[in-house]
């Protein structure tokens, strides 16, 4: 495949060229074109100008934006109003064999990828990791001429990336072409032997894998230095008013039918005690975090007390996010209310999904700086939905820590950001820690996100009792 004197947007390639048996890797920062690139290699797009020699018939790109519109179809698909139970969407097995796959085939994919658990479960009860698992499966399983794969690893537990990385490593052996756009080095596959740097739109660096590694504008892409870490934007004059401890958990349950995800966790949660929350995709990390803001049902049925109020008392929705800030994967699928980058931050003064109010000046020009300090200022009048997804993670974070509100939930806030970006954003957080105005709960399947800040740790992991999936551990250091 041949791209001549192309121009879309802010993408220009004056010539880039790919062989059929080439597995490819394109390298860049957020915003830096690779879904420009893709969207005009799998026809979502047509270029401006320039020409497409041998481009592939059958091309499928697998993205986040891909798994966002899966959401929304079965969201839309929803037929619990109608039902006496609630409606959980197609089921794992549904969702493979769509792709027009046998059973056998779906059968054969769903163990390699360790997916038989999600067979028989409705979409709606994914985890955000184990979503995007089906997702990936049922692109494999399109088998086509080219597969586009936009960041596959993000959101996965090690164990999912190691088999998603095997399977991907089969695909590629089979002599089906491959397209990896990832933001990160580390995910660069070990099997792909061309390598790509993509930088404003344009591809600056391409060549044998080996080589581009010793290219100075490589390098440069992957340093990360300190200095380059801005002031953090100042606290609004918020009253939060709250009685320790901020969270108090008994017996803790969460089940769907007969099956309980987890069961008997006790957890008290003292104002300064920043917790790692660990565990594979589906073990009940987010479910427990979502527990606390409000967003699963299941917190009335539980014995919880939030900021020293019991859960079921009479107190709003409102009264406990008032004093939470959070970014999570659920926050950004559901985040589809019109707006701009600017009001999108604004929001977090009102804990909303939109902006619904008039905003102070004072809010304005607050979310502007954040923006700022982001590298966004430029984009506080573009459509969020309009922003790459990278840049619209950045943009939750500015709206979930524009408060600095005593508890950050904050469940794998890095999720598609450079390691610029991501190092950032970490240090945000640390800073945000050392204040000690702040509880922070991070949900990581990273080891370098780690950090020294968090002494207490909750980790999930299968309960051999037969009683739940998963297990919850509480310790006293992470």
């Amino acid at each position: 495949m041949l791209l001549k004197n192309i121009r879309y947007q802010s993408l220009r390639i004056d010539h880039w060229e790919i062989d059929p048996d080439d597995c490819v890797c394109m390298l860049g920062g957020n915003a830096s074109g690779k879904g420009l690139l893709a969207a005009i290699v799998s026809r979502e797009a047509t270029p401006t100008s320039g020409q497409i020699v041998g481009q592939p018939d059958r091309v499928r790109w697998a993205s986040f934006e891909r798994q966002q519109a899966l959401y929304d179809r079965e969201l839309r698909n929803d037929d619990t109003d109608y039902m006496d139970r609630l409606d959980t969407g197609s089921t794992g097995l549904e969702l493979l064999l769509q792709s027009g796959a046998s059973e056998r085939e779906a059968n054969s994919i769903a163990s390699k990828l360790k997916l038989e658990v999600l067979l028989d479960r409705g979409y709606r009860l994914f985890s955000s990791g184990e979503a995007r698992k089906i997702l990936l499966a049922r692109e494999i399983l399109q088998k086509p001429d080219l597969l586009i794969l936009d960041e596959p690893f993000e959101g996965l537990d090690k164990d999912a990336r190691k088999e998603l990385n095997e399977c991907f490593k089969e695909f590629a052996e089979s002599g089906q072409s491959l397209l990896f756009l990832v933001n990160r080095a580390e995910d660069i596959p070990e099997y792909c032997n061309q390598l790509g740097l993509m930088q404003r739109g344009r591809i600056v660096q391409y060549g044998n894998r080996g080589s581009m590694f010793e290219s100075p504008e490589v390098r440069q892409i992957l340093r990360f230095e300190s200095s380059q870490i801005p002031q953090l934007p100042p606290a609004p004059p918020l009253d939060f008013a709250l009685t320790p401890p901020l969270v108090l958990l008994k017996r803790g349950r969460v089940a769907y039918g007969n099956q309980a995800q987890f069961e008997n966790l006790d957890w008290e949660l003292e104002p300064g005690n920043h917790t790692l929350i660990t565990g594979p995709n589906g073990a009940g990390k987010s479910t427990l975090l979502q527990l606390l803001s409000g967003d699963h049902p299941q917190c009335y049925s539980n014995d919880l007390q939030i900021f020293g109020r019991q859960r079921g008392t009479g107190e709003s929705i409102w009264d406990i996010k008032k004093n939470i800030g959070i970014v999570s994967a659920s926050l950004h699928r559901d985040y589809r209310a019109p707006g701009n980058a600017l009001t999108t931050v604004v929001s977090g003064f009102y804990d909303s999904i939109g902006l619904y109010e008039q905003a102070t000046p004072a809010e304005k020009n607050l979310a502007l700086e954040w923006l700022d300090v982001l590298g966004l200022l430029s984009d506080a009048n573009t459509y969020f939905r309009q922003l790459s997804w990278g840049q619209q993670r950045l943009v939750l974070i500015a709206r979930c820590l524009i408060k600095q509100p005593p508890l950050l939930i904050l469940d794998e806030p890095t999720q598609g950001l450079d390691d610029l970006n991501r190092h950032l954003a970490l240090a945000f957080i640390e800073t945000l820690a050392s204040l000690e105005r702040t509880t922070i709960l991070f949900v990581s399947h990273r080891d370098d996100e780690h950090l020294a800040l968090f002494k207490r740790r909750i980790h999930f992991v299968p309960d051999t009792s037969g009683a739940a999936l998963f297990e919850a551990r509480v310790e006293t250091s992470a």
